[in-house]
């Protein structure tokens, strides 16, 4: 069974940045698309962007497009998100999910159904 495990969650500055990573275990994660969502404090769960299994496709939602960057190494079983120029509204519980569906495709999304979900890293961004 597919494990997902985020990290490199912190505080950090307006206008910084982070790199959160997430690791697979329990099975190998180039059979699936990656996507990442966020949920801020009192607010639904957001999908941001997504990477397929190969990791040739991307797809960012407008929020976070020309900012953010999502990267995957299979060798590694771990895909990245590369956050720049972060504001406070970026404040959220960000989580990495993993689609078996898609990733049998050349495609992602990150507007439907996942089938593993990690436990979430918080990054707040406040001076």
């Amino acid at each position: 069974q597919l494990q997902l495990v985020e990290s490199g969650g912190g505080l950090v500055q307006p206008g910084g940045s982070l790199r959160l990573t997430c690791v697979a275990s329990g099975g190998t994660l180039d059979k699936y698309a990656v996507a990442w969502f966020r949920q801020a404090p009192g607010k639904g769960r957001e999908g941001i962007l997504c990477i397929s299994s190969s990791g040739g496709r991307t797809e960012y939602a407008n929020s976070v497009m020309g900012r953010f960057i999502v990267s995957r190494d299979n060798a590694k079983n771990a895909a990245y998100l590369q956050m720049n120029t972060l504001e406070p509204e970026d404040t959220a519980v960000y989580y990495c999910a993993a689609d078996r569906l898609f990733g049998a495709t050349m495609g992602c999304s990150f507007t439907t159904p996942m089938d593993v979900w990690g436990q979430g890293t918080l990054v707040t961004v406040s001076s």
